[in-house]
Parts: C-alpha cells; structure tokens; sequence
C-alpha cells in the first residue's frame, strides 16, 4: 500500500480507513504506543501495537531511531493534543537501530553536541523545524523575485575576480601542491593550471549579476558563496547562501524600498506558512531566554517579532545621523562599547547596529550614505566627495542582514577608485567595460540567506541553520 505522509493524515477525517505510516521511531512505550515522525511535519502520528498478537522479535526490533513501516485503520484518537491515530493491523521493519548506540535518545541534547552528529541532527524537533523554515524561505525568495518579472540568474562559482577587494578567498586549482610549477621569478605559474590563471570561490555574484541587469533589467542570484575568513562567530560561516538582486533604473532610494518589501514578504511567508514550527521553535526561544541575565533577554517573543517587522516600516537614516546618535548613546558615554565611538568615519560593529535597532529606534533599521573610505569601490560617489550611496538593513539579534549600494555608473569616477585602491584593471576591464556601452544607473544587494534564518527560526548561532556547517578548522561530513 502507498505510504501517506504524516501530515496528511492530520488533515483527513479518520473513518477507519487502512493508511501506511512509514517513518522512524521517536519512542516506543509500554510495548504498545509508538510514536513516528517522517520529515512531514513536527507533530508524531501514534501508531497503536496489539502487543499480544505481535511477534515478540518485532516488538524488541522497534527501537529509537529504527525506520518503520506500519499498515493499519486511522481512527479518532482519544490521547489529548493529537487528532488521529493507526491501530496497527501489519508493521515492518525497514532498518534497525541499536539503542546501545543510537546518539539520539529521548531527551534534550546540547547544540554544541548536536553539531558534531551533524549527519542525524535532522531527525530532532529543532533541526527538522529549521530545515522546513529553510526550504520554505527559499522557495519564498524565489516566489518573490519571479511574481515582480525578475530573471534568475545562475552566476559562477569558479571565478578570477573578487568582488570585494577582500582577498580573503578559497583558491581553486589542480597544480601539485607539493611540487608547483614555477615561472622565471619563483612564483607559482597559473598559466599551467587548469584555467590557466589563478582562480578562486566566489565571494558574491554581484559583479556578473550586474552585467545582466544591464541587459534583461532585472535580476537576482541564489547560490553559494565562500569567505576564507578566520571568524569563529556565531555569525560567519566560511560557506554560506546570498541572494543577490541586481535592478537596472533604480537608485538607492528604491534599492532600499525594494529591500524592505523582500523582507518583509519572506517574514509574512513564514508566518502563512510555517505556523506549527514557529510555534515550536517561538516556545524553544523563550525556554532559551529564561536562562540569560534579565537585562540580555529579548523584549519580544519570537512571533511577535517576526510580526513586528512584518508590520512596521524600516526607520531609515543616514550614517552620519546614527554616528551622532551612537556618540551621544549611554553605552558610549558611559564605555560600555567594545569599540567607542568618537570620530566620523569608522566602521560599525554589531554592538552599534543592535543598538540602534534593540534600543534606539526599537524596529529594523536602514543606514544610508557611508563614509567611501570603508565601502567597496563599486559604489557609486556621492556628490559630497566623502560618501557613497550605500545602504545596510540592520535586523533585531542580528544586526547587517542585507548590504547594498547603487552602483558608480560613471566609467570615469569607478576607474579613478579602482586606481585609488590599487586594484587590477586589467582583471576588470569587462567590469569597467560596461560603463563604457550604453551604462545606466543600478542598484543592487545582497541577503546572508542563513542570517535571514537566524532571524525567522529564532536561533542563536549560524551553524545551527545551514545543513553541514562549514567555518575555520572544520568540514566535517
């Protein structure tokens, strides 16, 4: 009999009708009650055994964790919280687990523990809540960008530029680690590898994403992307998502509209859609909270604040503003800043981002109109000649959650930076080509798409909501 998924029958009046569950066990008790869960949904189905009438090797067989396939009538169920449930007329087998060993037992477990299972992480409540948050954010941004008339674009992986004149890349190459070749000067020559130049992971798709927005208007990228960065946060991955919009015609005010409306389409989405594991995963936020010091705990309860979000406008305002703000902020004055604020022009560390937006302005933030001295070198110049027409959305618990800029247009002033900056013309001249064939002003940015499930599953570290963690001094599974 074809199996009928877990969460169907949820939704189906029990009539006696016989169904097959198949899925693994979470439990088994008292000989009698079994509780499976296939993927499906968050909620087990109880499978009911007549004990007396099962072969007693069976019995023993169903364990925790074990992969079951059971065959029986779904009836009301009389146990409080569930509506159906099977009265086993066959069950089967179809993988074993041994309790002596099976990592996973009935009970909570560490996610500091949970990371090194990371190949069974999937079947605990928490992990398989994320992961269909996940695929339902994914399958939302898509939605988002193909209803407006964007094009997907796949950009390449595999790439000789670096988009954000960081040089913190993975270098890809076949050359014999052990015995490279070498040019007349006792470098390594790339000119004999397989590309014949040297190549690297992609750090965005930005600048290959921009070409075609200047040719079908509108588009936007979805894929991996690599950092080479020794960051052991609970921010950075070394291997992450972006998504990546790039828009012909738009300037940075509606770049900033754009990124407000795709944000809060994905945080509604959730809130349609992923209602029962939100529930879950908003009581497990509020379990964590009661353990940190009264003054750390969060002032709103993870649905209320996806719904705050969803339901409020961005307060916008420049740099410049925030820095008067953060200099004239008690935890500046008093030195209770990592980093004090005391002159224009420095970087923002999360702490200052979380402060404008946790306490300051208590909403999701957008700061505009940075310093040029800490932007990359394809944002286009404002007029000022010390700012640049960039744009971060700052988020509650996360801080930067999307950064984004217009872009320099101008073939003459994005030469002159990428001389200033000592970068190789020569490696971007299809960039700068572009100023130079019918350019038009663009604007575009980029979503950290496991920062954005951070924000939605209410989780606290970016390794607990990407599948296989990747991040400095570890790639295991």
């Amino acid at each position: 009999m074809k199996r009928t998924k877990i969460k169907q029958l949820f939704s189906t009046t029990p009539t006696g009708q016989e169904v097959t569950v198949q899925g693994w066990v979470r439990t088994f008790r008292n000989n009698q009650f079994i509780a499976i869960n296939d993927g499906s949904t968050i909620q087990n189905i109880q499978a009911v055994v007549d004990f007396n009438n099962t072969d007693p090797n069976i019995l023993k067989r169903i364990t925790t964790g074990a992969c079951v396939s059971v065959t029986g009538e779904l009836i009301p169920s009389p146990a409080k919280g569930q509506p159906v449930e099977v009265k086993v007329k066959q069950i089967e087998i179809l993988g074993d687990s041994d309790p002596e060993k099976f990592p996973l037992q009935p009970k909570k477990h560490s996610l500091e523990f949970l990371r090194e299972i990371a190949h069974l992480r999937s079947r605990t409540n928490t992990f398989g809540a994320v992961m269909r948050v996940r695929h339902a954010m994914a399958f939302a941004v898509h939605k988002f960008f193909n209803d407006r008339g964007f094009f997907y674009i796949h950009t390449p992986i595999i790439t000789g530029s670096d988009a954000e004149g960081a040089g913190a890349m993975f270098r890809v190459t076949t050359l014999d680690p052990q015995n490279p070749p070498k040019d007349e000067s006792g470098k390594i020559n790339f000119k004999e590898d397989f590309f014949g130049r040297e190549t690297n992971l992609t750090v965005s798709g930005q600048l290959e994403g921009e070409t075609y927005a200047l040719a079908l208007g509108e588009i936007y990228t979805f894929g991996p992307t690599f950092r080479a960065e020794n960051s052991n946060t609970t921010r950075h991955l070394a291997e992450f998502w972006m998504i990546e919009p790039e828009m012909a015609f738009y300037d940075i005010q509606d770049n900033m509209q754009l990124a407000q409306e795709f944000l809060q389409f994905l945080v509604r989405y959730a809130l349609d859609n992923c209602a029962e594991d939100l529930d879950f995963l908003d009581k497990r936020a509020k379990e964590e909270e009661q353990s940190k010091p009264q003054d750390q705990r969060s002032e709103l309860g993870l649905i209320d604040r996806l719904k705050f979000v969803a339901d409020n406008d961005f307060q916008r305002l420049s740099y410049t503003e925030a820095i008067d703000i953060l200099k004239n902020s008690n935890p500046n004055k008093k030195k209770k800043f990592q980093y004090l604020i005391d002159e224009w022009g420095v970087d923002l560390q999360s702490e200052h981002e979380r402060y404008l937006v946790e306490k300051h302005f208590k909403k999701p933030v957008i700061l505009y109109n940075y310093p040029a001295s800490i932007k990359a070198f394809y944002m286009r110049q404002n007029e000022d000649g010390k700012t640049v027409a960039a744009m971060d959305v700052l988020f509650p618990g996360i801080g930067e959650i999307i950064g984004g800029s217009q872009r320099e247009e101008r073939y003459d002033r994005l030469l002159r930076r990428v001389n200033e900056l000592g970068l190789p013309e020569k490696e971007l001249w299809w960039y700068l080509d572009l100023r130079k064939f019918g350019s038009a002003p663009h604007a575009g940015f980029g979503l950290g798409f496991e920062r954005l499930i951070l924000f939605v599953t209410g989780m606290t570290n970016i390794r607990d909501v990407i599948p296989y963690p990747r991040f400095p001094g570890n790639a295991e599974f």
